[in-house]
């Protein structure tokens, strides 16, 4: 890490299909080994099983819409599990007088976004189905009805900051 100065946030380009900016953040964490395609593939074929099953089930979303003006129910779906699961406190570590706290910090938003897409992909990855887009559907169907791996993850984050609210005067 550099000390003279920070370094510049990349921006990333829309995603093909979409036009959206954070699915493509999102397929860039889902790919391993600068796979690209197999990642779009993944990512794609999650929001299109999404579509099926998201059409009998009673999901609160707004439709969002797609590069070619068509609305699309699973990519909603998607963006409501992303902001359910991103957390709005966490605890950072603070050494003071030879102790370190545990110290309730509010999460900035780009930082919430970025711990939320880690948090889905890591529960998608050790869920038991058979395919990887199978887990992704399956794990953001659960977050945006408020259940599942990555949910848990964002209450116990939110407990430990509760539990050590006593400590937030050492906030700097």
């Amino acid at each position: 890490m550099s000390r003279r100065h920070r370094a510049e946030k990349r921006q990333v380009l829309p995603d093909p299909k979409f036009g959206d900016v954070v699915l493509t953040k999102f397929m860039n964490i889902v790919m391993i080994g600068g796979k690209k395609a197999t990642a779009e593939k993944i990512v794609y074929g999650a929001i299109e099983q999404i579509e099926k099953k998201a059409a009998n089930m009673n999901i609160a979303a707004d439709e969002a819409t797609d590069s070619d003006g068509k609305t699309s129910k699973g990519l909603s779906v998607f963006h409501a599990a992303l902001k359910k699961v991103r957390p709005q406190v966490e605890v950072r570590s603070r050494r003071v007088g030879g102790a370190t706290y545990q110290v309730p910090v509010e999460v900035r938003f780009d930082r919430g976004m970025a711990l939320a897409i880690r948090w889905l992909i890591i529960a998608a990855r050790k869920r038991s189905e058979n395919t990887m887009t199978e887990r992704l559907a399956n794990e953001l169907l659960d977050a945006a009805q408020d259940r599942g791996t990555a949910i848990k993850k964002r209450d116990d984050t939110h407990k430990m900051a509760e539990a050590n609210k006593a400590f937030a005067h050492f906030r700097w």
